[in-house]
């Protein structure tokens, strides 16, 4: 099993450490990308449009900053600079070793900077969305795709895939379908749904631990996923097709 999460889109910068080894980071086949990304971004953020170019407003412009030192920034482990919503309901920390084990090795972040991370991967802070477009690259989803394909393609292979990516970024790599589920997440009241993108990520990051923490084999087909969320949630299964991946729709109570 493969839980495939979106990145944070604040990150908690290291206090202290050595800079991010590129050639030590999982799927090392991106290394040669990840520097193109990381010297084109390093160069829009330094420009005076950079904030308009990054999408972000003037509140963030030290991490727009931080972007042109990437290189000699200290780096820690992905699950420790990855916060908000998401990784605050999986809850990394809380784990015990066992479960921090199994994280490390089953999780994999979709990243605009990097392409695709490991949960244990050091890396730096830095402030990028999938959805930007960098000068000699292009956008960064239709960049990143074919990379993405050729090199999560084998790690991935013969795994159940739990997609809890947002739509931005999984644009960036659009897995074999009949190993896929997406999550979604709805609230329900007197019969309507509505799906709230807060709520969505708080349910997914919730997911993502008890799959980690649940006792037993990890799911290995989309109806023995459906069957694990639902010990937690009122799930249902939408079966997908040759080129749609299934969908575990998560049901909460509004």
């Amino acid at each position: 099993m493969l839980i495939l999460l979106p990145p944070s889109e604040g990150k908690t910068p290291a206090d202290a450490g050595a800079p991010v080894d590129l050639a030590e980071l999982s799927f090392p086949e991106l290394t040669s990308a990840r520097q193109d990304v990381a010297a084109a971004l390093a160069a829009v953020s330094g420009e005076d449009d950079a904030l308009t170019r990054l999408g972000v407003g003037s509140s963030l412009l030290h991490e727009v900053i931080r972007n042109t030192r990437l290189a000699h920034e200290p780096a820690a482990p992905a699950h420790s600079i990855y916060t908000g919503v998401l990784f605050d309901a999986l809850g990394y920390q809380s784990l015990t070793a066992g479960q921090k084990r199994k994280a490390d090795s089953a999780v994999v972040v979709v990243s605009g900077l990097w392409g695709a991370v490991g949960f244990a991967d050091r890396i730096p802070a830095y402030r990028l969305s999938m959805a930007v477009g960098l000068p000699g690259l292009g956008k960064l989803a239709s960049y990143w795709k074919p990379l993405l394909a050729a090199a999560l393609s084998g790690p991935a292979e013969g795994q159940l895939l739990v997609d809890c990516r947002s739509s931005t970024y999984a644009a960036a790599w659009v897995p074999d379908a009949d190993r896929t589920v997406a999550v979604n997440v709805f609230t329900e009241r007197d019969g309507t749904r509505k799906v709230v993108s807060h709520f969505a990520k708080h349910t997914r990051g919730e997911l993502a631990r008890h799959l980690l923490t649940r006792r037993g084999k990890a799911p290995e087909t989309p109806a023995q996923l459906a069957r694990a969320a639902g010990e937690k949630w009122t799930v249902e299964l939408v079966a997908g097709t040759a080129r749609k991946a299934h969908a575990l729709n998560i049901i909460l109570a509004d």
